[in-house]
């Protein structure tokens, strides 16, 4: 059979399509053929030229088994194809992909074809099967804008004969058995569930009415839903990071059908297209958003289809790409996989070269010579200048979240394994470096006090070149006798003192701290309760930049003024994180007065973004209401306290093994060494 390109568009509207704003996209690491713009005019119906920079991905339907094929080859005739139920999503992954696909959804059928793959498929495949001497991997057909696996359609039954199969099997040792007998001996006791709170209602309600429908599948919720809202700017998009609590809150309430859609969407938004070009995506980037749009449908008359539109910081304030998105997606897939038992989605090929992508990017050589990564400023949940450039903790610590994910979810063969022994040593480099040189309290403090500078030797003390008089007078009287923090950021000659919440409850979640840090942190919260939780939990950052410093570091940001939005203010979206820690720490008694904290105020401040004042007392001078992330974070805290047992599947233990491996130390050649003592002695500092 010809198995050469060709794209079946049907004449069912609307349509669906996936915008790429890349000069030339590619798709599992093979680039899909160029076009000139006369031929895509003459392809497309006849429609309008398009810029060659927007690659379209769509996702069409037809009636009556009808489509219009664009290429100069034919499609095969789709009247042999059987239907499917697009709603099951249990579906299994195969050895080899058939030569056709069609889907059935109630009335409307649609195509997506991506052709010619198949050359290179198998050199970049990760999954468990090798795809030996396969020869079905022609094609890969995937329905609703890229969100089920490839299936074999012909081991795919009708429902009718489904149906029949069933009927037969119940009666096949005759009428007299009592079929209702057995059911349930191998049921369990279903769990009794407590009725919500009035509180509780609203927030799921709300949570629901943020969904954002994509060809009629949910894949996401906005970032804010304010209906008295007349400028919504980009809160009406789909952010990956904000996305990560609702995902939690929909996952820990058994609704995972929204998790896989969102997984695998924004997976076909990933660059996938190596390019040094000012102003593109780099191979592996995630976008930091994605917005669903009705575009008029060329050549229609009032007719529209649906587009996937994604943001890679091009039209973000400060123009700043996201470092946290693709991390972000990572530890979501690990979630989604570890609450629903379905790993099989981790082992889709174009899920593993995702995967592969994003670490590779993480993990390219450059000229940093620390294991941190290097970001610029407003890269993250904190995404305007607030003199984090350099080596936020923030980063660091998802970081290492996402490398901890990825070593679990890798597929290993001859082609992945130099990657996982990247993501191997770079998990000792960084677990060392952080703990050893991020962490302070009062024994810490005191060293650098007495620090001597301008050390030049491989045995300097102060290997940073700190300054002393760095320490900040709010500092000295400010931290406890007891506990201590990982600071916000670590360069030469600098180190930022603050304290970075964000950063610090995901180095308990992710053991990046040592048990006795981590232990440290919480006790830390608990004695400076009343500046970092107060009445609102909680401090995005303590303590906030004002005055002078206020003006030279942040450019005299209105928006950022003391105690405001990132500069100080209180953000209840953090709430679920902190009851991640607390509960790993087995004190989950901190997070659930946060949470009572939070309860009491949130539905009457109409679920505010944040809080301002150093106390978290008003409602944030540029808050928007009805915040997503505000809602499912409470939600997700909420359902974590009464589930502790899934709440244990989305942290991570200390690996005594990961230690073992090698902890980057210097020796007095300056060269690095493994130091296994050194590893250990991490364990407990």
């Amino acid at each position: 059979m010809n198995t050469s390109s060709c794209i079946g568009i049907s004449t069912m509207k609307p349509c669906c399509r996936i915008l790429i704003s890349n000069h030339n996209s590619s798709l599992f690491g093979i680039s899909l053929p160029r076009f000139s713009n006369s031929v895509m005019t003459h392809n497309l119906s006849k429609s309008q030229s398009k810029p060659i920079n927007q690659r379209r991905f769509l996702c069409c339907y037809s009636i009556n088994n009808r489509s219009k094929i664009i290429g100069n080859n034919k499609c095969l005739p789709n009247s042999n194809l059987r239907g499917f139920n697009v709603r099951d999503s249990n579906l299994i992954q195969p050895k080899g992909f058939s030569s056709s696909l069609h889907v059935h959804r109630g009335s409307l059928r649609g195509v997506l074809v991506i052709p010619k793959v198949a050359s290179d498929f198998r050199n970049h495949s990760t999954s468990l099967d090798a795809h030996v001497n396969e020869k079905g991997f022609e094609r890969i057909y995937i329905q609703g804008g890229l969100n089920v696996k490839p299936l074999v359609i012909e081991n795919i039954e009708t429902l009718d004969n489904v149906v029949k199969e069933e009927e037969q099997r119940s009666n096949i040792n005759g009428p007299n058995i009592d079929i209702d007998y057995f059911k349930g001996l191998n049921e369990t006791v279903p769990k009794v569930e407590r009725e919500l709170s009035e509180i509780e209602s609203e927030a799921w309600k709300l949570l629901r009415g943020a969904i954002v429908n994509y060809c009629g599948t949910p894949v996401g919720t906005v970032a804010a839903n304010d209906p008295a809202e007349k400028q919504p700017l980009n809160y009406d998009q789909v952010f990956i990071r904000d996305f990560v609590p609702s995902a939690l809150a929909f996952l820990l309430n058994g609704e995972a059908d929204i998790v896989k859609n969102f997984l695998l969407h924004t997976l076909q938004l990933q660059s996938w297209e190596k390019t040094v070009d000012c102003y593109s995506p780099g191979q592996g980037l995630m976008p930091a958003s994605f917005k669903v749009r009705n575009a008029p449908l060329d050549g229609g008359d009032g007719e529209f289809e649906e587009v996937l539109d994604p943001d890679f910081g091009e039209a973000a304030i400060g123009r700043v790409a996201p470092v946290d998105s693709g991390l972000w997606w990572i530890i979501l897939l690990r979630a989604y996989g570890k609450i629903t038992g379905d790993f099989a989605l981790q082992q889709r090929v174009d899920v593993q070269t995702g995967i592969q992508l994003i670490l590779k990017l993480c993990l390219a050589d450059g000229f940093d010579m620390f294991p941190t990564l290097l970001v610029t400023d407003g890269s993250c949940m904190i995404d305007r200048r607030m003199g984090i450039h350099g080596h936020p903790l923030e980063i660091q610590a998802l970081f290492y979240s996402a490398l901890r994910c990825a070593r679990e979810m890798l597929t290993v063969h001859d082609g992945t394994k130099n990657l996982v022994a990247a993501v191997n040593n770079r998990l000792s480099a960084l677990s060392f470096h952080i703990r050893e040189y991020y962490w302070v309290d009062m024994k810490k403090i005191n060293e650098i006090y007495r620090y001597n500078t301008e050390e030049y030797s491989t045995d300097a003390v102060n290997k940073f070149n700190i300054y002393p008089d760095q320490i900040p007078s709010w500092l000295v009287d400010w931290i406890p006798e007891e506990g201590g923090y990982l600071i916000g950021n670590l360069q030469p000659a600098h180190m930022d003192f603050r304290f970075f919440t964000l950063g610090n409850l995901w180095a308990i979640i992710s053991s990046l701290g040592s048990s006795k840090q981590n232990e440290g942190i919480l006790n830390l919260i608990e004695a400076k309760w009343d500046d970092l939780v107060a009445q609102m939990p909680l401090k995005i950052c303590f303590p906030a930049l004002e005055y002078e410093e206020w003006r030279i570091i942040t450019g005299s940001d209105p928006k950022n003024t003391p105690w405001s939005y990132h500069n100080g203010g209180s953000w209840p979206t953090l709430l679920w994180q902190f009851t991640l820690a607390c509960i790993k720490m087995g004190r989950p008694g901190l997070a659930e007065k946060a949470v009572a904290l939070a309860e009491k105020r949130l539905s009457e401040d109409q679920w505010p973004e944040y809080y301002d004042t150093r106390g978290g007392r008003f409602v944030g001078k540029q808050s928007r209401l009805f915040q997503t992330w505000t809602i499912a974070g409470f939600l997700a805290s909420k359902m974590l306290l009464e589930q502790p047992e899934k709440a244990s599947l989305l942290f991570w233990e200390e690996d005594y093994e990961l230690l073992e491996i090698c902890v980057c130390a210097l020796s007095k050649t300056g060269r690095k060494k493994c130091s296994r003592s050194a590893g250990r002695s991490q364990t407990h500092a």
